[in-house]
């Protein structure tokens, strides 16, 4: 076998096409967008490169095929966030062999090493926690946009090497068809019948109104949570223009407490029901597919939506917020023809999310895994710190 390092547009090739190789018999797969790959390693679109390296590399086999792929990263923003200092390795994919799995892990630890790393987390990205994180462990479904799917074997690869479980990342999924109980209704009741709350759906004709609403209740919510840091207006307003080529209107809430934002329930087509047919290129006949496609989907009855993220301001957490958007977010759902909503990435250290997702009555349906490999052995391993 033979490790090569990713430095030429021959290699960078390999480095994309090789899974489609590998899943040829799982037709669960859905080969993500080429784009969405090369931006990780992109210093220019990766801000993170200011702060931060990464590298990547192919193992081949005796024939000169390619049998793996791996990347490893350091990011500065993040490498002192633990007890240990920690660097990431990701974007794995390999044959079913643990020598070959070993060379490739291997090379993450070696060169983390060299740049004053104790541990390795992964599979992680060398970005946000939102995409590209964490290894499938359970529900082997179609994966959700900016998730991978991984078969079943690399539970073991990954194991085998010494990695540890750090936390589990659950993806959560609800039918909005079912009826919510009695207590949510009761609960959502009051909040409704008090004036001081309303309840609205968003416009496109105001973009910079969602994003300045947006940011307020994320910063509130989440900034200092999930390992996730306060979002700036100018990071927000970028996530918010994103989404608008794909944002139906009617599938992101507001709650709000005498006309200040206090909640929000974002969700957005499925994206890979979309993606799935364009094999990872979003080229000019990419494009067009994606056109086709996406209206096709508008006009599919009980379509899939994902949950993007569902935040409360904390002043407001247990005082019914989340059984209100529940129940009004139901029948907006419902309008819009969606047979079955998924939410990604709840945290097992958060213990007071999975609280608010069960009460929207929704129950795990796939779970990730973020494993830590310490690399001196006598080392104490501790999991993820629970957020009390």
């Amino acid at each position: 076998m033979q490790l090569i390092e990713v430095t030429s547009a021959a290699h960078l090739r390999s480095f994309l096409d090789f899974p489609a190789t590998l899943y040829t018999d799982h037709p669960n797969w859905i080969r993500p967008l080429d784009n969405d790959i090369e931006q990780t390693f992109d210093p220019k679109r990766n801000h993170n490169f200011k702060n931060g390296s990464a590298i990547r590399w192919l193992l081949q086999d005796d024939r000169g095929q390619t049998i793996g792929r791996v990347a490893a990263f350091v990011n500065g923003k993040t490498k002192d966030a633990s007890e240990y200092v920690t660097g990431g390795m990701g974007f794995f994919e390999c044959i079913d062999d643990q020598t070959a799995a070993n060379a490739l892990f291997d090379a993450c630890k070696n060169w983390l090493e060299a740049q004053g790393m104790e541990a390795m987390d992964g599979p992680i990205n060398f970005g946000e926690r939102d995409r590209f994180w964490g290894l499938l462990v359970k529900g082997f479904t179609e994966p959700n946009y900016g998730m991978f799917y991984h078969p079943p074997y690399y539970k073991e690869l990954f194991e085998n090497y010494g990695f540890q479980v750090y936390f589990q990342q659950y993806t959560y999924r609800r039918d909005p068809a079912h009826q919510l109980s009695d207590k949510v209704l009761q609960r959502a009741a009051l909040i409704e019948n008090d004036p001081a709350y309303s309840f609205r759906h968003v416009s496109k004709k105001n973009m910079e109104k969602l994003t300045q609403e947006f940011l307020e209740v994320y910063n509130k919510a989440w900034a200092g949570h999930s390992g996730l840091n306060e979002m700036t207006l100018e990071k927000a307003r970028k996530l918010i223009n994103s989404m608008k080529p794909v944002m139906d209107e009617k599938l992101i809430y507001f709650a709000y407490h005498h006309d200040q934002p206090v909640s929000f329930f974002i969700m957005l087509p499925e994206l890979n029901q979309i993606f799935k047919h364009l094999n990872g290129r979003l080229d000019w006949l990419g494009k067009l597919k994606f056109l086709y496609y996406r209206w096709r989907y508008n006009h599919t009855p009980n379509k899939k939506a994902l949950g993007l993220i569902f935040g409360v301001v904390p002043e407001f957490q247990g005082k019914g917020i989340d059984s209100y958007m529940s129940a009004m977010s139901q029948k907006a759902v419902l309008a819009q023809g969606v047979g079955v909503v998924e939410m990604n990435w709840i945290g097992d250290f958060n213990p007071k999310m999975m609280m608010v997702v069960r009460g929207l009555e929704a129950v795990i349906y796939k779970t990730h895994v973020t494993y830590r490999k310490i690399f001196d052995p006598s080392k104490p391993f501790q999991r993820y710190p629970i957020i009390k």
